[in-house]
């Protein structure tokens, strides 16, 4: 099966990130969001993005009005899916939430329709369960930011078939992604691995064995990190990394995966990193700048 016309769910940062990618490499992409402030801003994250791309010389100039034309928004999930090959949903990472958006697209999408999943840590069997087809459901969990992260991760769950594997993987392939396939478990590799550090350094921080500086620092020039495990948090969203850790506690039942009381109580109070100015560290809105959140210096 060749896929054309692709439908993504979720104007977010992982949503606009995967229309951007599949609209650069000549897809027809329905972005598609109930609300119209979140398209507005997806848009608008695009083309910033693409302007960051013409400046590093990743672009030509004359490519920035072809991608936004082949982008389509939308705030109809009914008429957003009707030509679709492939569904990707790119929503909250809640269970009930893709649960209902699946119903949905199960409904309105075509029969040939792929529906994909961008969840980091959810049961895809679980989700595919929620169809009519969950030999046509499969996980693809793109890495944050999507246009320069080459990884997806694919996700086979229990009546994933072959032919919908082998779409995936070519389709990866053809927007210059690297696709490697797991199986349906908990988080499976790269949150199983990562997010249990991140808690880790949360419990670290909450116990007073190092400042939040330490442990980036500590994380960045003894490991070779890019970005140390708490701005890594900040980065992701405290919300996204409790939710994930909760999967990963629930699934498998062990108490090495409990979330630490502090991550717990930030994301009560608020703080769920950049995406509402604090976290770990407080950044200074429409700046690269930030510094360590007054509790924690």
């Amino acid at each position: 099966m060749k896929i054309t016309n692709v439908s993504v769910i979720g104007a977010g940062t992982m949503g606009n990130g995967i229309a951007h990618v599949f609209a650069q490499y000549g897809y027809q992409v329905v972005l598609i969001d109930a609300s119209e402030l979140a398209l507005e801003s997806g848009i608008k994250n695009i083309e910033k993005n693409i302007d960051r791309q013409i400046h590093k010389n990743q672009l030509e100039a004359d490519q920035k009005e072809l991608i936004l034309a082949r982008i389509k928004p939308s705030n109809q999930v009914r008429s957003g899916v009707s030509s679709a090959d492939l569904v990707i949903e790119a929503a909250t990472e809640k269970f009930d939430i893709k649960s209902l958006i699946f119903k949905e697209i199960d409904t309105h999408a075509p029969n040939r329709a792929i529906l994909a999943t961008n969840t980091s840590s959810i049961s895809i069997t679980k989700i595919a369960a929620k169809t009519q087809r969950p030999d046509r459901v499969v996980g693809m969990h793109f890495m944050n930011p999507v246009p320069i992260m080459k990884l997806v991760e694919v996700i086979k769950g229990y009546g994933t078939s072959p032919q919908t594997l082998n779409t995936i993987f070519q389709t990866a392939k053809d927007i210059g992604k690297i696709a490697i396939e797991v199986n349906d478990y908990p988080g499976f590799i790269a949150n199983r691995i990562l997010l249990p550090m991140i808690n880790e350094a949360i419990f670290s921080l909450f116990e007073a064995v190092a400042k939040v500086k330490d442990i980036d620092a500590i994380m960045k020039l003894g490991m070779g990190h890019p970005m140390g495990p708490l701005q890594l948090a900040d980065f992701i969203g405290l919300d996204v990394c409790l939710s994930i850790m909760r999967v990963l506690h629930d699934g498998l039942g062990d108490d090495k995966y409990r979330p630490c009381p502090l991550l717990v109580n930030m994301v009560a109070a608020g703080h769920l990193g950049v995406k509402t100015g604090k976290g770990f560290y407080t950044y200074i809105s429409g700046t690269k700048e930030f510094e360590v959140s007054p509790q924690f210096q």
